[in-house]
């Protein structure tokens, strides 16, 4: 073999060479950077340091051991006492600034609480319930109280309520001053009102729309206390308890702490009955109607006065109350009207006033109809009749009814000398239909509706039936021949509850319970009785109760009045759960006084469910490995 040959075997076998070590390399891993940062920013320092007392700046910095940013410092930052002015709150690398507008009051405890707002720019790890004070007095107040706010109606958790202290203990103190102290609810209703000097306090919530610090809004949102607040505190101690892992104990240690109190407030957040009266944008769906709705319930209706048309009779119109009173519909009768493309009207109805107080109104209004194109009619033949246009009557009566309900009748439009006598209800009796007696009454919240009801029994089967044109509407068309048959479902196609209620405050106690289904809404409702509640004719399915002390005995439940000193009736959840089965009879105890207050309502009917703060976590057994896209993991300052 001569040298050449040697050569070129060496060159290819280098080659060769060359190409496996490019493999092997393209296929190790990537480095990881090392493991996550898990851990929160550190405090470093701070001007005015933590606690300082004669502080006579209006400008605070507050250094962390790493870049930090701020999430909504506007909504989640809470200064107090309050700044009327807008502080400015930004973050400047690893500090955070804030920059008070207002002038300091002397001798006074200045507390900046950042709740959750403060994470490390990278990873964003939460420093958690982080507070900042200082005094421009001698002494840094240091006092504390606690509690929950939640919704007096549905017992739902209230986040980003303001929570506020009064020293003025005068009723008027909560509509004329802002708070001296505040505080702002997390996402399970829970407050805490720091550096509280020693003293007296009424304590309050208010959803302050205007940012104000009081109640001066009928609108806004409150919540308010009976008893006063006197904070204290006491020297005490707890077990602390440490985790080998997630279920062995390492050691239990007793800690000592300062025990703040009141630390079980209850608040429950209230709207008072408030509506101010105004008209809303008038409607026209079709040419011979239109409606008028207003924002609050209507005492009288009223009456349409024409102006760019002349009726030709008195009545031309024919007034429907709907929506509960919040509305009204005017069915137009004369076919001149309804064929202006607009009408105007005037019309006069009470309007609230800037001072909540009702004056007369007068309204011009103008109503149009856009009108769409008419469709191509086909050729027909001359002899062809007219198609007939009956009476909509619609009949809600399912072939399979509940015992508890009624047959519902709504019209299309309204209807002329409806009587009882045009319907005929009959009962199969072996195979004999037979006539029987039954209800006929008007639906309260719709003019067009009416509703037939008597007392079934399970498994009865009944006919109703209507002559063809014995029904007129206000436009001369008549009903169709109508008969429709339906059974009443059997008793085993249902499931009863009972109920037994303990702890009511006396025997006399007027209360109800209302039957919600898994949207916490309710289904049913009845009075409390003997000390129990009974609910017959249950659908099965699962089913959750609350209770409500009735002290006006109206069967609703009703809302506060601060003025009044009245609290919202109290709500009362049951935490379990009814399961309701077919042929089934299920009779359960319920203590109301069992669960404490936040925590009588089931979780899975809450709405407002607390927040679970996640951490990144790495994949150490995948990280670095190549992937048909490409090398996984974090960067180290090399682009993908």
């Amino acid at each position: 073999m001569n040298v050449s040959s040697i050569r070129k075997k060496v060159e290819r076998f280098s080659f060769f060479l060359l190409l496996l070590i490019i493999y092997s390399c393209a296929n190790i891993g990537s480095p990881n950077g090392g493991p996550y940062d898990e851990d929160p920013p550190k405090f470093v320092s701070s001007t005015p340091a933590p606690n300082q007392t004669n502080f006579k700046g209006n400008k605070i910095e507050i250094l962390f051991d790493e870049l930090i940013q701020i999430e909504k410092p506007t909504e989640n930052v809470i200064i107090t006492p309050p700044q009327l002015q807008m502080p400015v709150i930004r973050p400047s690398g690893k500090k955070v600034v804030v920059e008070l507008k207002d002038t300091l009051k002397e001798n006074t405890t200045y507390t900046i609480d950042f709740t959750n707002s403060i994470a490390d720019n990278n990873e964003k790890n939460v420093f958690e319930n982080f507070s900042f004070a200082f005094s421009t007095g001698d002494i840094i107040d240091s006092l504390e109280v606690s509690g929950y706010l939640l919704n007096a109606e549905n017992l739902e958790p209230m986040p980003g309520i303001t929570i506020g202290l009064h020293s003025n203990l005068d009723d008027t103190a909560f509509v004329k001053e802002p708070f001296i102290r505040t505080s702002r609810t997390n996402d399970i209703g829970k407050f805490v009102i720091r550096n509280i000097a020693p003293g007296t306090y009424r304590i309050f919530a208010l959803n302050d729309v205007n940012r104000d610090y009081k109640f001066d809004q009928p609108g806004e949102e409150i919540a308010f206390c009976d008893s006063l607040i006197i904070p204290t505190f006491e020297f005490t101690s707890r077990q602390d308890t440490l985790w080998k892992d997630t279920i062995t104990v390492d050691t239990i240690k007793t800690v000592a702490y300062t025990r703040f109190m009141p630390d079980n407030i209850e608040l429950r957040l209230f709207k008072e009955q408030f509506e101010r009266q105004y008209i809303l944008r008038p409607e026209r769906p079709q040419e011979n109607l239109f409606t008028l709705r207003f924002n609050a319930k209507l005492d009288t209706m009223p009456l349409p006065v024409p102006l760019n048309f002349i009726p030709a009779e008195e009545n031309w119109y024919y007034p429907q109350w709907t929506e509960e009173d919040k509305a009204v519909t005017y069915w137009l009768t004369d076919p001149l009207i309804w064929s202006q493309d607009t009408l105007q009207i005037e019309i006069n109805y009470p309007k609230s006033d800037s001072l909540n107080v009702l004056r007369p109104q007068t309204d011009t209004l103008s109503v149009s109809m856009r009108r769409r194109p008419e469709p191509k009619k086909k050729k027909k033949d001359d002899d062809e009749p007219e198609p007939i246009i009956f009476l909509g009557m619609a009949i809600d009566a399912p072939n399979s009814m509940d015992i508890f309900d009624t047959v519902a009748i709504v019209f299309d439009e309204p209807v002329l000398e409806l009587d009882k006598e045009l319907f005929f209800l009959e009962q199969k009796i072996d195979t004999i239909w037979t006539p029987v007696v039954f209800d006929f009454y008007p639906d309260s919240l719709n003019s067009l509706g009416f509703f037939i009801s008597r007392k079934w029994n399970y498994a009865e089967e009944y006919r109703l039936t209507v002559d063809s044109a014995s029904i007129y509407s206000i436009y001369d068309k008549w009903n169709n021949t109508v008969s429709q048959t339906f059974r009443i479902k059997a008793e085993d196609e249902y499931g009863h509850l009972y109920i037994n209620i303990n702890g009511l405050p006396t025997d006399s106690t007027v209360a109800f319970v209302e039957l919600l289904n898994s949207n916490d809404q309710p289904v049913r409702k009845n009075r409390v009785s003997n000390g129990g509640v009974l609910f017959m004719d249950l659908h099965p399915d699962k089913y959750y109760a609350r209770l409500i002390l009735d002290e006006n005995a109206n069967y609703t439940w009703d809302t506060g009045n601060y003025a009044e000193k009245r609290q919202p009736e109290t709500v009362i959840y049951c935490p379990n759960m009814f399961t309701i089965m077919k042929n089934w009879q299920l009779e359960e105890t319920w203590d109301i006084h069992a669960a404490t207050f936040t925590r009588q309502k089931p979780l899975d009917i809450t709405k407002n469910k607390p927040k679970e703060a996640t951490k990144p976590k790495r994949d150490y057994k995948n990280e670095g490995r190549q992937t048909s896209g490409g090398s996984s993991g974090r960067s180290m300052g090399i682009p993908f």
